[in-house]
């Protein structure tokens, strides 16, 4: 039987779709001006005759881009980053929260565990005493410099502390009961039940990683090794006339320092939209729902 929608009901839907499709575009318009600039022609970008449509479309500015090997190579270092930076804080973060997520009786001490995590979501040490270890651990100017300082976030942590806790206890019971350890428990048992959860950290760090500038100009000395977020803040901020070749001199005539920018940025997210629509899927909740039967 279906049932019929009241006026005040089609009303609302009709004004949130109406404000919700406004917050879209407004959400996608530097996006779209971004990648209407660099498909547009190196007059038109300085005139400012962009705004979401290409101006005298051309690939130039991409071309020019494609040709540099060093942003293919702050490229490859993010790549890199965001693949060991998730792996590695994923698995601390299940073990952290798994451990966490005991009842009292089995892990007396978890409440002073978990006040010493939430204490660094209130205070650290500073940016100084985390470059001085970064610096005497043997890490600085290498990829791990990017990953490990951050490898354990508190508030993923968190988050799987919660979504452990919220897990019918009757899953655990009964695979010790049968003689399970803890780590049979959660890697069978808890991680597969777990992908919305695992989802939402993973994307989380993902971006972090992906996003982040500020650590690849603090802990990286060799501009060879900048991840790509650093690269192109670089690039943003100053164009070193004299690193330019005589090859490059005439691309440069066809393009301009905005053109390539947009160009390069827009590369740059493109990692990010691919990745997304993938992990969309386990943004769901009631995974666990028919796990354990009556």
């Amino acid at each position: 039987m279906k049932i019929k929608s009241s006026p005040a009901r089609k009303s609302f839907l009709v004004v949130n779709y109406l404000l919700l499709t406004l917050v879209m575009c407004i959400s996608l318009f530097p996006l779209i001006h971004v990648f209407a600039l660099s498909l547009s022609s190196n007059s038109a970008a300085q005139a400012g005759w962009v705004t979401i449509f290409p101006v005298d479309f051309t690939l130039d500015s991409y071309q020019y881009i494609l040709a540099k090997p060093e942003f293919f190579i702050s490229f490859g270092v993010s790549l890199v980053r965001v693949v060991l930076g998730t792996l590695l804080s994923i698995g601390l973060t299940i073990l952290c929260a798994y451990a966490m997520a005991q009842p009292d009786e089995r892990f007396h001490a978890r409440k002073y565990y978990v006040w010493v995590f939430l204490v660094t979501m209130v205070f650290s040490g500073g940016l100084i005493p985390l470059f001085i270890v970064v610096k005497s651990v043997g890490i600085y100017n290498s990829i791990w410099a990017l990953i490990l300082p951050g490898a354990v976030q508190t508030f993923n942590i968190i988050l799987m502390l919660n979504f452990f806790r919220g897990l019918p206890y009757a899953l655990t019971e009964s695979a010790l009961i049968d003689g399970a350890s803890h780590f049979q428990i959660m890697t069978k048992i808890i991680v597969p039940v777990s992908k919305p959860s695992l989802a939402t950290v993973g994307l989380f760090t993902m971006v972090n990683h992906w996003n982040s500038w500020f650590d690849g100009m603090i802990y990286i000395s060799d501009t060879a090794k900048y991840p790509l977020q650093t690269y192109l803040r670089n690039v943003i901020q100053s164009v070193d006339i004299a690193s330019i070749d005589l090859t490059s001199v005439g691309a440069m005539t066809n393009v301009s320092q905005k053109t390539v920018t947009a160009a390069q940025i827009f590369v740059a997210i493109i990692p990010i939209l691919l990745v997304y629509p993938l992990l969309q899927k386990y943004f769901i909740t009631g995974m666990t729902l028919g796990s354990v039967k009556e």
